[in-house]
């Protein structure tokens, strides 16, 4: 779950929703300076859904000790720091789970996924937070995402649907990257972050790679520069629903007044 916070309580967005807004900005990715994603729809399919194994578990919100949604917020961009909030065990079996769903339907884009999840896990998550018990199980869950990554090079490379350019390890990280960036992007917007930032890495263009920087206008609006997309202003819709209170005194409290909430849209937009 992501929470944007509101005069009177907060905007929940699901991870699989997340994650297909996150697909519909890859969708517009490449211009006459950025290229555009090939395969394109192995890639596409890796951006959208790279969170749906999170669908069972955000139809019921938890809420954290301190009776907030437990979700990611705008105190968690740039780090990834809060696994004393969490079931470490339930978490990486929902991480497990999302990739492997992918893998089920196509191998490159579960690679990519894989790939999004052991950096998360690794260069970005603060290991101080989870109890040193606990540190087994995530560094079992590291190894596993290792050997699936593998097997899965294999497969793809071995598909003679792609080309060699197509699953060089170059082509790859960029996917990943791009991934990484349009994840961010969606995440920068559900929490409506008001700070600028740049989108993780540089990404691919037609003579190397460039780093965007993402800057807040206001309400959901937000300039990129470079621009990296087909349109010179784009605006996404997405869903969300708004739940009344700021702290809850259960997580069922929690679950029955998101499962009660309708579906709102809210949008982004994206300019140069």
């Amino acid at each position: 779950m992501l929470r944007l916070e509101t005069p009177t309580g907060y905007w929940l967005v699901t991870h699989p929703d997340h994650a297909h807004l996150a697909g519909a900005i890859a969708t517009h990715w490449g211009n006459d300076l950025f290229t555009s994603p090939e395969p394109r729809t192995n890639v596409l399919l890796g951006v959208h859904s790279h969170d749906d194994g999170w669908a069972l578990r955000d139809i019921s919100p938890s809420i954290t000790r301190q009776g907030k949604p437990s979700a990611f917020s705008v105190e968690l961009v740039g780090k990834y720091s809060a696994f004393e909030e969490i079931d470490l065990q339930d978490y990486l079996n929902v991480r497990e789970r999302a990739v492997a769903e992918v893998a089920v339907q196509d191998a490159y884009a579960a690679l990519l996924v894989s790939k999004h999840t052991y950096n998360l896990l690794t260069a970005r998550a603060d290991r101080s937070t989870i109890a040193p018990d606990l540190l087994p199980l995530l560094d079992n869950f590291l190894e596993r995402q290792r050997t699936l990554q593998s097997d899965l090079l294999t497969t793809i490379r071995a598909d003679s649907s792609f080309t060699s350019e197509d699953t060089s390890d170059a082509t790859i990280e960029d996917h990943f990257r791009l991934l990484q960036a349009c994840d961010n992007m969606s995440l920068l917007t559900c929490v409506d972050f008001a700070a600028p930032a740049t989108l993780l890495h540089p990404l691919s263009t037609i003579d190397g790679h460039q780093e965007i920087t993402v800057t807040p206008l206001g309400n959901r609006t937000f300039r990129l520069t470079p621009y990296p997309l087909d349109q010179e202003k784009i605006t996404i819709d997405f869903p969300a629903r708004h739940v009344t209170g700021k702290t809850f005194a259960s997580s069922s409290d929690l679950a029955t007044l998101f499962q009660a909430a309708p579906i709102d849209t809210l949008t982004v937009t994206l300019s140069a």
